[in-house]
């Protein structure tokens, strides 16, 4: 993956669009979009995928309003969708493959939202031909970003506290969960996990917690759920286990950062049975740098 600009620009500057103006995604950067979903891009775990752009014909914008976002969108000039297979750690690869298109599609000056519960899966489910053992988890609206935000866009992001983020000391952690991991003792890895910090999540839960190894640039990652969130949502609105592809995001955040810099590493399965975990903590993986 390369981009134009720094990634932590680009994470830094990445805001969730609801509101775009009327113009068609550019030729030029819609190709370097297209391609690139296309390529077949991998997460972490190696789950299968299949991702697409979807954009109205010439001459036929009102295409789009039939695939149904629940009226949070509008004007988008395209969606971002996948089907993942249902098998291991999909969710994760799923949100870990999507950031990445959507860093991408920063870079290149397009708006992005990600929408988890707020679009009809039967009608995207049909336009990206899903399989019997594959599903959607969530979509992404695409556009050029409208000069102003409507009113409802603002309350939005007002209600979700969008702009707001958990302090270091609560998300970061050394050995255990019980001593919070400085920038200092974090080194060269300050930056990845500041990237994670940062990172978008449904209803801004942040539901990522990292610990370091005190002795080594191990970092292992953990699920910290909100009770009841997933749980809820799912039984209402059918949907995917949001906190799952938020942890895909997480990780998206914190490789590229680290490759950027220059940290090699690599995803491992090492539980490190940390005690006392937590209530409603899972371990996801572990960064051996």
């Amino acid at each position: 993956m390369r981009f134009t600009r720094p990634v932590t620009d680009i994470i830094r500057n990445r805001v969730s669009v609801r509101t775009y103006d009327d113009n068609p995604i550019e030729p030029g950067r819609e190709a370097l979009l297209r391609d690139f979903v296309s390529s077949g891009p991998a997460g972490p775990f190696g789950t299968k995928g299949r991702f697409e752009l979807i954009t109205a014909r010439p001459g036929d914008a009102d295409a789009l309003k039939g695939l149904g976002t629940y009226g949070a969108i509008r004007n988008p000039a395209g969606f971002l969708a996948g089907a993942v297979a249902n098998e291991g750690r999909d969710l994760e690869d799923f949100g870990y493959i999507m950031e990445t298109v959507i860093l991408l599609a920063t870079d290149l000056g397009l708006g992005t939202c990600w929408l988890g519960g707020s679009f009809r899966q039967s009608r995207f489910a049909a336009a990206v031909r899903v399989g019997e053992h594959e599903s959607i988890p969530a979509v992404v609206s695409v556009g050029n970003p409208a000069v102003k935000r409507r009113f409802v866009e603002k309350l939005m992001r007002r209600g979700a506290n969008a702009d707001s983020r958990l302090p270091w000391e609560r998300l970061f952690f050394l050995g255990g969960f019980d001593r919070p991991l400085s920038r200092h003792e974090a080194g060269a890895y300050a930056e990845p996990l500041e990237m994670v910090r940062l990172a978008p999540s449904a209803s801004n839960k942040q539901p990522w917690r990292v610990v370091k190894d005190p002795s080594s640039a191990v970092y292992h990652f953990h699920l910290q759920r909100t009770k009841g969130y997933d749980r809820s949502r799912k039984r209402l609105f059918r949907m995917a286990d949001l906190q799952r592809v938020d942890m895909g995001i997480a990780l998206c955040h914190f490789a590229l950062t680290a490759e950027e810099l220059g940290l090699p590493g690599a995803w491992v399965a090492a539980d490190p049975r940390i005690v006392p975990e937590p209530p409603d903590a899972e371990y996801v993986v572990s960064w051996r740098g």
